[in-house]
């Protein structure tokens, strides 16, 4: 571990490579789902070729990231988050010249493989590098700069669609990663954790990778009714079975199962299933509805959505304050029901619907129960294990997040009834948006249920600084201090939303 002062002109540039890699993440996965309408526009896509768009990247970022987490540990964090930095923007600049939809989801996918490299060192970095007197602050800061990333996200991505066009979300990547990589070589010290030992659980996580995958395609699919999404439906669940045979008998598994022996982890990976899966649906389809009902411009999609990440920015470290203060049963419990009432708010959303009237008021109160319930959800995670597993608590439970999302994104179309050309016709989707919202709230009210009942108060003063000040909204904050254990994550990194 070094003793780098934050102060320094190293620290100051140890700060800026970890901001800047991971909000290249953060800025791509945030405006992807406002540049959909115009994809499909530009590329002939039918509406499960958007679903793919959005889900390709989550199905390899959800089912390698904590796979990712220690390789940075075994192999050096610096070096780990370089060739992060490297795939994703190569993969980023394939997505920018992708001829058709099949060559963007195929590059989607690629870049859900350099976000599991990136995402877990990015956070990593910092508490390996810095002086212990500083790696609070040096957190804080990393948390609030990538929080605002999160708010110019939507607004920045719309600006592009509007302007030099959609390939361009992803093609911005490539200048940030040329100058992201040098000074990360430069300047960062390279970490890592030698007392990790044994194999790496590569089968456990192309088994958990292939079943999210084919499950996903059985439920986009699902409406052709055909002998192959059915044969797709009973492997994916056959892969997820394997997948936790493996983790069972394997000596290094890349999930232990044991760490869900603890009740209270259990729950809350519960809650997180439910919260994250609405929040993904939501976030998906709403872009859609702005543009394609409302008739909202991307960047007038992007902005609306805006006070979301705000109040989180702004609110999160009063809300972690709060929960140490009243426990998070009551946190856990409101929060999701504030969020459900935001996303049946979104019912009044409809054609020539009034920002001011309609659509902010359901942002906010969304934006409320995210501020209520997303900081000592992360707390909490991070209270119901043993420190030494803290890292890899907070990777499950990111990763959970994740694929409860990109599960979602698959599941509400089918669902709602949705046509492969609903997206181009406002009354079709609109009709289907509302069922959408419908079932996304029963989700959180269903999450509420769960937290009321068995979530109780953890060990006291579990909160970290990026559980507290941070701009995500699909996933929660991994954990940055590194762990102890023989797979520690030893990462933080931002939810990315909607891919």
């Amino acid at each position: 571990m070094s003793d780098v002062r934050l102060a320094s002109p190293q620290g100051k540039w140890v700060l800026f490579t970890t901001v800047l890699g991971s909000s290249m993440v953060m800025l791509d996965s945030t405006v992807v789902n406002i540049a959909l309408p115009r994809i499909g526009r530009d590329l002939d896509a039918d509406l499960a070729a958007l679903q793919w768009t959005a889900n390709a990247y989550l199905v390899t970022l959800a089912g390698l990231i904590l796979l990712g987490g220690s390789l940075g540990d075994r192999y050096g964090r610096r070096k780990v988050f370089v060739v992060g930095v490297v795939w994703f923007a190569v993969a980023s600049l394939l997505c920018g010249l992708a001829p058709d939809a099949g060559v963007l989801i195929a590059a989607r996918a690629l870049q859900g493989i350099g976000g599991a490299l990136l995402t877990p060192g990015s956070l990593a970095i910092i508490q390996a590098s810095f002086h212990r007197d500083d790696r609070g602050r040096a957190v804080g800061l990393w948390s609030g700069f990538g929080g605002v990333g999160a708010a110019v996200g939507p607004f920045l991505g719309g600006w592009l669609v509007d302007g030099p066009g959609w390939r361009w979300v992803f093609l911005l990547n490539v200048p940030l990663a040329l100058l992201c990589v040098p000074v990360a070589l430069r300047h960062v010290p390279e970490s890592g954790d030698g007392r990790t030992h044994g194999r790496f659980d590569v089968l456990g996580a192309v088994l958990g990778a292939v079943a999210l995958a084919l499950v996903t395609y059985a439920l986009i699919e699902a409406g052709e009714g055909s002998v192959v999404v059915a044969v797709t439906a009973v492997a994916g669940l056959a892969a997820a079975v394997a997948f936790v045979c493996v983790e069972r008998r394997r000596p290094d598994p890349m999930m232990p199962p044991g760490i869900f022996a603890s009740r209270q982890f259990t729950a809350v990976n519960l809650v997180t299933l439910c919260v994250y899966a609405a929040l993904g649906g939501f976030f998906f389809l709403s872009a859609l509805q702005l543009q394609v009902v409302s008739g909202y411009s991307a960047l007038g999609a992007g902005t609306a959505l805006l006070p979301t990440t705000v109040l989180m920015l702004l609110l999160s470290a009063r809300s972690g304050q709060l929960a140490e203060l009243i426990g998070p049963r009551v946190p856990l419990t409101v929060g999701p029901l504030l969020a459900a009432a935001g996303m049946l708010l979104m019912l009044r959303v409809g054609p020539d619907a009034s920002y001011a009237a309609d659509v902010l008021p359901a942002v906010l109160v969304l934006g409320l129960g995210l501020v209520t319930l997303v900081a000592p959800l992360t707390a909490t995670v991070l209270a119901s294990v043993d420190v030494s597993r803290a890292g890899l608590a907070s990777g499950i439970n990111n990763a959970a997040a994740r694929a409860a999302g990109l599960v979602a994104v698959a599941a509400l179309p089918l669902l709602t009834g949705m046509g492969a050309e609903a997206y181009r016709s406002a009354d079709a989707f609109d009709d289907a948006f509302g069922r959408a919202m419908v079932l996304c709230a029963g989700a959180l009210a269903v999450g509420s249920v769960v937290a009321f009942t068995t979530v109780r108060r953890p060990a006291p003063d579990c909160l970290r600084p990026e559980c507290r000040t941070h701009g995500a909204v699909l996933a929660p904050p991994l954990e940055g201090e590194r762990a102890r254990g023989r797979l520690s994550l030893g990462s933080g990194g931002f939810g990315a939303s909607g891919g």
